[in-house]
């Protein structure tokens, strides 16, 4: 950080679950330094901060190494022109958001130039791909934790880390605010209303969307009064249109541009993609079913990475099926469809999970956005 002024950042967050943690993150670090100036790889959250996006979030929107082939020179062309850039202009520091695949590669040649690294949202080493630690050591100064048992992983390896909480637990409420969020979209209290969210990159929405769509069809069919609302990211909805008309003709999906969080907060019970997401619907305290399918090669390589039985954030940090994951060739409209109903059948089961959850958000809230910006400052002044 310059003694003449506020410190120039570069940022890069690769997705729209990214782009509102690091929308959340500016928001602090202009509390701090109102003039401060940053820019690189974001989206409208950002941009809402001031950030200067040099690329689109949604570049980098990409998930499986199939389908992270198909789009390889593109994402590799946006780095090195990232790179090049921050070596004319470099700033005081880099901070990544998540994307590690994009940001630690990023991040090691930024570090060999001598401008100081940080990674905010510790990558799922303690779940899958823990070799990556490693390349951690040699990318970043300091990695910013999000959940408490992850500083201590970092220090036996000699990196810095801090616990700073999830900013998703202090922008939500404890108290979810229902009514207001029914009314804002026009629901009746006596209505039933089922969320789908099928992710918010392209790749998933393509394998995703179908078997959700499928799944509310069948559900209408059995529950003909159930309302079904599917928030859609931003560019995707000529995607999504179609195979709603395909999979869901004379269902009623109605589509909304954005309002995941109002969505979440006012539904009944949703079917969700693995994901961010599933973190924000356990903090709106909404029963859900994880569901999760990818490119058939790319799943076989992921799943042989992972440690641990689960895949959901809300069952990795519970340590149990709280919430059922049907994951690729167990995402049938079928099965997707009963465990949807299997939640509305049972009201108690739905009250005990949102005990459990409001006891999770309390757990992870911790004045996150200012833990993180004090531990910006000591990077900055080191």
């Amino acid at each position: 950080m310059t003694n003449s002024g506020p410190p120039r950042l570069a940022l890069v967050a690769g997705e729209a679950s990214g782009d509102l943690l690091a929308g959340l993150l500016l928001g602090g670090l202009k509390a701090r330094w109102p003039q401060l100036h940053a820019a690189g790889i974001g989206g409208p959250n950002m941009a809402a901060q001031g950030f200067e996006a040099w690329w689109p979030h949604d570049k980098l929107a990409v998930r499986g190494y199939v389908e992270v082939l198909r789009h390889y020179r593109e994402i590799s062309g946006i780095r090195e022109k990232l790179a090049e850039r921050l070596r004319r202009e470099p700033p005081d520091a880099f901070i990544g958001v998540d994307a590690p695949d994009f940001n630690l590669g990023l991040e090691t040649r930024l570090k060999t130039l001598g401008i100081r690294s940080i990674h905010f949202i510790s990558p799922s080493i303690w779940a899958w791909r823990g070799s990556r630690i490693d390349k951690i050591r040699a990318a970043v100064d300091h990695v910013l934790c999000i959940f408490p048992f992850e500083p201590a992983i970092y220090e036996r390896h000699g990196i810095a880390a801090t616990y700073v909480g999830h900013p998703l637990a202090d922008a939500i409420p404890l108290e979810v605010p229902r009514a207001a969020a029914r009314s804002a979209l026009g629901i009746g209290s006596d209505e039933t209303v089922v969320a789908l969210l099928p992710g918010s990159r392209r790749s998933e929405v393509e394998y995703i969307a179908p078997r959700l769509l499928a799944a509310a069809a069948l559900m209408k069919r059995q529950r003909p009064r159930l309302r079904f609302l599917l928030p859609v990211v931003p560019g995707l909805r000529s995607l999504v249109e179609p195979m709603v008309a395909e999979h869901a003709g004379g269902v009623g999906i109605e589509l909304l541009d954005g309002r995941s969080h109002e969505v979440l907060a006012a539904c009944d019970v949703t079917l969700i993609a693995s994901g961010t997401a599933t973190l924000e619907a356990a903090l709106f305290k909404r029963p859900m079913v994880i569901t999760y399918a990818m490119n058939w090669l790319s799943w076989q390589m992921m799943k042989r990475m992972g440690y641990q039985p689960w895949v959901g954030l809300p069952n990795i940090l519970l340590g149990e099926f709280a919430v059922p994951e049907l994951l690729q060739d167990d995402a049938t409209p079928q099965k997707l469809a009963a465990a949807g109903l299997d939640w509305l059948d049972k009201p108690e089961e739905s009250a005990a999970i949102a005990r459990r959850f409001t006891e999770l958000h309390r757990r992870l809230r911790c004045n996150t956005v200012q833990a993180a910006t004090d531990a910006i400052e000591k990077v900055l002044r080191s």
